[in-house]
């Protein structure tokens, strides 16, 4: 049957670097990117035309006058002609031309004037004009169009005294050229639609890595150039006072930290850094022991917990890391460091491992949140969690208590240590 071409956007076939092969079968709803696959497709489209043989016969052999004959053939040549305008034009873009209703009301009337005119050798042009309807008329009312056409073609086939054969040979190819058409006008919309949301969660995926690549390397530069600038002022003022063997080991840490923090940032960005709490730990106690807080530590915090998994424990390690940064960073006046690890429930029996990290300083003010806070609460969020702050201990200093779930759940938590 007859075809033409309906919306699609270019298709996303994957390019290859040199000569290309060329394709001899087209795609039907997408757009040409050259001039070769316009050609194809024409010659593809032109094999359809074989149904305009019969108006072509009819006008050879039907003993018409030179001005019937002359019209004849100028009628099936502008059907013809705006028959592959259409073609081209969708094809060249993809979208819905704006001269579509016009052209179409054109070869409307060519095909009626024709068939009433001519006979019924004509009326095969209303099958390709069914099929031009389903591509072009939107799809709430594409169906409803081919079939208008179809009882035009009935009703000008009774009226012309078509035969039963001739009235079943083209009433039933008009009604399903084009509601075939329809029905592909649909499945290239359903598609591109697929594509549309295909490519928005590509962009969404893309928008996720780089927060958490910020997230990653906030956390790794902040604490690692906090750590760095501390020790720095620390070399110059041993250089300051002469002391040149104390000046040359703060100078020998900075190397250390900014070697391992280059290699901490080239594993965040190949996606396999994974902190874990025991060395979190330790460097958090080099760290506080640089700006003279004690870190007072549980024993066993750093030891494998029952049903603590690896994302929820790497959730942990970046809480004890930001925590500790802030507290180099920000904590002024801090003597100690406290570093706990709990369990806890909530109402529905769920257990959770938390994370206690609490400083004596002064505390955060009415400073609002950082980010680092921010992501190292979206981290939670992702594994389930929730981080919570608060003042420390006697009012004074600042808390963080980080909650991830475990995996092994209980029906509820024994009385002695429950807690709300």
């Amino acid at each position: 049957m007859p075809q033409t071409s309906v919306d699609q956007p270019p298709s996303d076939r994957p390019r290859k670097e040199g000569r290309r092969r060329v394709e001899f079968v087209p795609n039907p709803g997408v757009p040409v990117e050259n001039r070769r696959q316009l050609v194809i497709k024409l010659c593809w489209m032109l094999l359809w035309m074989a149904y305009l043989v019969y108006p072509v016969e009819d006008l050879l052999k039907g003993g018409y006058s030179l001005p019937v004959q002359v019209a004849g053939w100028a009628a099936l040549a502008g059907f013809l002609g705006c028959y592959l305008t259409m073609v081209i034009f969708r094809s060249m873009t993809g979208t819905l031309w704006r001269g579509s209703y016009p052209v179409l009301a054109v070869m409307l009337v060519l095909a009626v004037v024709t068939g009433v005119g001519l006979g019924d050798a004509w009326l095969v042009l209303l099958t390709y004009l069914s099929v031009t309807a389903g591509a072009v008329l939107p799809v709430r009312i594409a169906l409803g169009g081919v079939a208008g056409i179809t009882v035009l073609v009935t009703a000008i086939a009774l009226a012309t005294g078509a035969d039963n054969a001739t009235l079943s040979s083209l009433v039933l190819p008009t009604f399903l050229s084009g509601a075939a058409m329809t029905g592909l006008q649909r499945l290239v919309g359903a598609m591109r639609e697929l594509r549309e949301a295909r490519e928005t969660a590509a962009h969404l995926a893309a928008s996720e890595e780089r927060l958490r690549m910020a997230r990653d390397l906030h956390d790794l530069l902040g604490h690692s150039l906090s750590l760095i600038t501390l020790k720095s002022e620390l070399a110059g003022r041993f250089m300051d006072a002469d002391q040149r063997e104390a000046a040359r080991a703060q100078v020998a840490d900075i190397e250390q930290v900014a070697r391992q923090s280059l290699i901490d940032v080239r594993s965040a960005v190949s996606g396999y850094r994974r902190p874990t709490l025991p060395v979190e730990l330790a460097a958090a106690r080099g760290a506080l022991t640089t700006v003279g807080v004690t870190l007072e530590a549980a024993a066993g915090l750093a030891e494998d917990r029952p049903g603590l998994g690896g994302a929820e424990a790497e959730c942990l390690a970046w809480a004890l890391r930001e925590s500790v940064t802030n507290i180099v960073r920000h904590a002024a006046g801090a003597t100690t460091c406290t570093l706990t690890m709990d369990e806890s429930w909530d109402g529905e029996g769920g257990r959770f491992a938390v994370l206690e990290i609490a400083d004596n300083g002064r505390g955060p003010g009415r400073s609002a949140a950082g980010n680092g806070l921010r992501g190292l609460e979206e981290r939670l969020a992702l594994a389930g969690g929730r981080l919570e702050t608060s003042p420390g201990p006697g009012g004074r200093g600042f808390r963080v208590r980080a909650l991830v779930p475990l995996g092994v759940q209980v029906a509820g938590p024994p009385a002695a240590t429950a807690r709300p």
